[in-house]
């Protein structure tokens, strides 16, 4: 079965949408642990700490969304809730405890990982979710808005840079492909 976009017809398999929304809740959740734990070590008089925390209230603001989803459309969470909690603070401490430019390469890593994970739902979606694609797409944008943001903040000069954000990313592919089905 093909997964084209535009209106469900008869061969077309229609876009998981209480699987996207889970993992979506999930994932920004995690990312508002990460800048949680990022907080937690950075300097809060810092440039990072005051970038992190501007980041961290547009998470506050899609993981309200995703929530609100979660109630309307009686989506089950992911039972890894508890496990992202502590993972994603975790990452965050950890990459700030290294310093300024490898939490901002964490954040260059997630949003990487992020905006591709959001434009394939997009594509999977089409025109069969105008509410849920336009979130997804708003959301998007601004998830790329920090990876920029990370960038012109040094990202690119943390210590093993290709290395660091190549676990990071990794990470959050098996975070995504298990909390769309646990």
């Amino acid at each position: 079965m093909s997964r084209r976009a535009g209106p469900w017809r008869p061969g077309r398999t229609r876009a998981d949408t209480a699987s996207m929304i889970r993992v979506d809740q999930a994932g920004e959740y995690g990312a508002t642990r990460i800048y949680a734990g990022q907080l937690a070590v950075l300097d809060p008089s810092s440039p990072a700490a005051k970038l992190v925390s501007r980041m961290a209230m547009q998470e506050q603001r899609h993981l309200k969304r995703f929530d609100e989803l979660v109630a309307a459309r009686r989506v089950r969470p992911t039972a890894l809730q508890p496990l992202w909690n502590a993972a994603g603070f975790a990452l965050g401490a950890g990459t700030a405890l290294i310093g300024e430019d490898a939490a901002m390469a964490c954040t260059d890593a997630i949003e990487t990982e992020i905006g591709r994970h959001y434009q394939r739902q997009l594509d999977e979606l089409g025109e069969d979710d105008a509410e849920l694609s336009g979130d997804i797409a708003q959301f998007r944008a601004e998830e790329l808005e920090h990876l920029d943001t990370a960038r012109s903040a040094g990202a690119q000069r943390a210590p093993a840079y290709p290395l660091l954000t190549g676990a990071i990313r990794a990470a959050c592919r098996v975070a995504i492909a298990l909390s769309k089905r646990v």
